[in-house]
């Protein structure tokens, strides 16, 4: 395992962080063990959240012998200070630590700024010891900007992968030059990238920029293990690997963040609006169950109340997106002669 010094944090972490969102669908004794052999394998750098369900105490549980050896960040959705002074104090006991290494704002609507309540939260604990280093995440990119020309933050958490736009990579460019660590979170786009190689090639020529990959199995703690034992290179045939990449999924595409969600009528717009990419880069048994089938009828019942348009950070027509896929659903399932 590689590390490299975070920004101005100066905070020295594995060049592979682990994404603790997936473990919340992992029993307590499954989550010690994934994340045991994460940090046995040299992996630093836990990045976990207040809205992951039990994601902060089952690191607790695992970790909290080894404290001292690792670099914690998590997150809080606040908007009042009597809010984030509970989600702060809840973080520490489930994290089993009296302090967070990185503390940031949960995707928040507009970035606080110095004179808010909010950020002054953060500066009085900062002065208590309770955390060491501010930060942010999002998915719009206009919030993303202010962040890193406000000079408030140390860190901004944001998607980035190897067929990220050119105007995301230049928002990671920016941080390095402001001397900001970049959390990518999204390194496999969603799952729409079927192999970590493309986007650890294409992240690692940028030092301040660290990949959560979010592991849920042990299978893929050893494929990060194996890329970061034999780094692949940033060379002419993977760029060209990537942009075949890019052209096949092109711009228009949901990257399963799910800020579209919850839908009035139950559909799982972050997953189906992806079903046609889903069916033909991953294992599409898996979606072509009976209650895939179900799920995907849902569409149909779809009544343009519009309310995920104004929330995808993407700016994606979702309803559209949801009846071009399942129309291709359909095929595909006709297509395999499934019963």
């Amino acid at each position: 395992m590689q590390y490299t010094k975070f920004g101005r944090t100066e905070l020295l972490v594995s060049r592979s962080g682990f994404g603790a969102l997936p473990i919340q669908r992992l029993s307590v004794p499954e989550a010690g063990l994934l994340l045991l052999k994460a940090f046995d394998g040299g992996i630093t750098f836990f990045d976990t959240a207040r809205t992951y369900s039990d994601s902060e105490e089952k690191i607790g549980k695992a970790l909290c012998d080894v404290r001292g050896k690792i670099i914690i960040s998590t997150k809080t959705p606040a908007t009042t200070p009597e809010i984030f002074w509970q989600h702060l104090e809840k973080s520490l006991t489930m994290l089993k630590t009296d302090y967070i290494d990185i503390y940031q704002f949960h995707n928040p609507d507009s970035v606080p700024s110095f004179d808010s309540p909010l950020y002054e939260c953060m500066l009085k604990a900062r002065e208590q010891g309770k955390i060491r280093f501010i930060g942010v995440t999002n998915h719009g990119i206009d919030n993303a900007w202010t962040a890193i020309r406000s000079g408030l933050y140390d860190t901004l958490q944001f998607p980035l992968s190897a067929i990220s736009s050119d105007r995301e990579v230049d928002l990671a460019k920016a941080c390095g030059e402001n001397g900001m660590g970049y959390i990518a979170m999204k390194a496999l786009c969603g799952g729409l990238l079927t192999s970590a190689a493309p986007s650890m090639a294409f992240l690692r020529a940028m030092t301040h920029v660290v990949p959560i990959w979010g592991f849920q199995r042990a299978e893929e703690i050893d494929e990060v293990f194996a890329l970061e034992k034999n780094p692949p290179d940033y060379s002419g045939v993977m760029k060209e690997r990537i942009e075949r990449e890019r052209a096949e999924l092109g711009r228009n595409f949901c990257r399963g963040c799910g800020y579209c969600m919850p839908c009035t009528k139950n559909i799982e717009i972050n997953t189906c609006a992806r079903m046609p990419l889903l069916l033909r880069r991953a294992v599409w048994q898996k979606f072509t169950t009976p209650e895939w089938r179900a799920n995907m009828a849902l569409i149909d019942e779809c009544i343009d109340c519009g309310q995920c348009l104004p929330r995808c950070p993407y700016k994606l027509d979702c309803p559209t997106l949801l009846r071009a896929a399942l129309k291709d659903y359909r095929e595909f399932i006709a297509e395999k002669r499934i019963a």
